[in-house]
């Protein structure tokens, strides 16, 4: 396994039934994978902790941090049970209500009281991944009379979408909460947040993880994209959910969507994933469609920290392919001459701190001497981050003596961790950089390098210092 990925945007592969086994996720490490998703919507804890207890045995082995992300399911809003599908026509009308008993005819139940507390003439109503709607023309507070706009075969359980309404639900069901408290348990790196439709939901959240993962809230609702800043300004990173954005809103304006997301997180310098149907069709082919593969090298291209498989890798005939087509196409754009310009396209406004200054001027000053590399050292990670918000063209080396900072990186744009031991002084800095450069890889005697501290060491959030440093011949 080479030491360092020959990438910067980072790889997220979601586990499930076609990669459970120690052999087939080893292989998907060695294939590059960076960070695994943990689906809280599929198998139960006990799925959840043998996978992570696999996850941390490789990780042993190889000697290098893997992310853990776990993605909670959310609130699951579904039609109730039916007698026997229903045929919708355009034109004609349903009735939703409160009633349990199973639908028929131009009426089914809908079980869910906070939807008829929100709606009102005029709003839409979402079935079955979008492909029926409705607007609804009479709502009361347990029922709402709809005109069918685009009909289907209603089948029982499908999923109900409200894309123009913000529900009075909270982010964290029942499910999630004991799901939460689980995976805290047995500790992992990252969780991400389903069904955010306002800062309150990720302020939640970071209540129970108190710290000890970062909160990344899933952009899936149009109720989210409007307070983009606001829950960005809370959260840990981003995820753009393209799946449930899809549905609830206009398609064409999905790709638009991505990108201010990926700036917005730039921006803020948290990690933002890329996630859906990246490779959709690997789940039953050996190989992608050019469409595909051309949607991956756009994240790329925009600068995302990190590209994410979802059924491809959890459930599809080819997961260990897909990974490594997913690594292939990443190494394929950024070895482009066109990569660099692009991703700097997004203007980064240097803020009036001593961290910033000392972040941006590492990048200048490391591109001026074509140094081999920028190495950070880092306590919490913010260091490290504020580098890799840089996107600077050469690589940047993350050594922490904190293995959960470590692995929480793993998920970060161009960040290679490290474990190391804190330094004490200037010199041991100086010697430590070029010694961890010079084993991982990533400079050989004689080279330059840039490196980046904060003084008192070992204080978090004190990026202070930079210093140019040789590699011992």
């Amino acid at each position: 396994m080479p030491v360092r990925r020959q990438r910067n945007v980072k790889v997220l592969a979601t586990l499930g039934p076609a990669s459970s086994s120690p052999e087939i996720i080893r292989a998907l490490v060695d294939n590059g994978a960076d960070v695994f998703r943990l689906n809280m919507s599929h198998g139960g804890k006990d799925d959840m902790r043998r996978r992570h207890a696999t996850i941390r045995a490789i990780e042993k082995e190889i000697g290098r941090p893997i992310g853990i992300l776990a993605d909670l399911q959310g609130p699951k809003l579904r039609i109730g049970a039916l007698a026997a599908p229903i045929n919708l026509i355009a034109g004609q009308r349903l009735r939703l209500d409160m009633d349990p008993s199973p639908g028929s005819g131009d009426r089914a139940p809908l079980p869910h009281r906070e939807i008829f507390a929100a709606l009102a003439k005029g709003r839409t109503l979402l079935l079955d991944d979008g492909k029926i709607r409705l607007i609804v023309t009479k709502a009361g507070k347990d029922f709402v009379e709809t005109e069918i706009q685009v009909g289907g075969l209603l089948k029982e359980r499908k999923g109900v979408n409200v894309p123009d309404t913000v529900l009075p639900l909270a982010a964290l069901s029942a499910k999630d909460r004991s799901d939460l408290d689980a995976v805290m348990d047995v500790g992992v790196d990252w969780v991400a947040l389903s069904f955010v439709q306002r800062p309150e939901d990720i302020l939640e959240a970071k209540k129970i993880v108190r710290g000890r993962a970062g909160v990344m809230a899933k952009i899936e609702k149009p109720a989210a994209v409007d307070r983009l800043d606001e829950i960005l300004d809370v959260s840990d990173g981003l995820m753009v959910a393209r799946g449930d954005l899809g549905v609830e809103m206009p398609l064409e304006r999905v790709p638009a969507i991505q990108k201010r997301i990926i700036a917005a997180g730039r921006l803020a310098g948290k990690p933002v994933v890329v996630a859906t149907q990246m490779l959709e069709s690997m789940i039953t082919a050996p190989t992608p469609t050019r469409a595909e593969v051309s949607d991956v090298a756009t994240a790329v291209f925009d600068g995302a920290d990190a590209i994410m498989l979802s059924a491809e890798s959890a459930a599809g005939d080819y997961p260990v392919e897909a990974v490594a087509m997913m690594n292939r196409i990443a190494e394929g754009v950024e070895h482009e001459s066109l990569f660099n310009k692009l991703v700097h396209q997004t203007d980064i406004e240097i803020e009036h701190t001593t961290a910033d200054a000392i972040s941006a001027a590492a990048r200048q000053v490391a591109e001026t001497l074509n140094a081999a590399c920028i190495v950070t050292f880092t306590t919490s990670g913010s260091t490290a981050m504020r580098a890799a918000r840089e996107r600077p063209l050469m690589p940047i080396l993350a050594l922490t003596p904190r293995e959960d900072t470590a692995r929480r990186l793993c998920l970060v744009w161009g960040l290679h961790c490290v474990r190391v031991e804190d330094v004490h002084d200037f010199q041991e800095m100086s010697d430590r950089a070029a010694l961890c450069a010079l084993e991982q890889g990533v400079a050989k005697p004689g080279d330059q390098i840039v490196v980046t501290a904060g003084v008192p060491f070992g204080t978090p959030g004190m990026t202070n210092t930079l210093r140019i440093a040789f590699v011992p011949g």
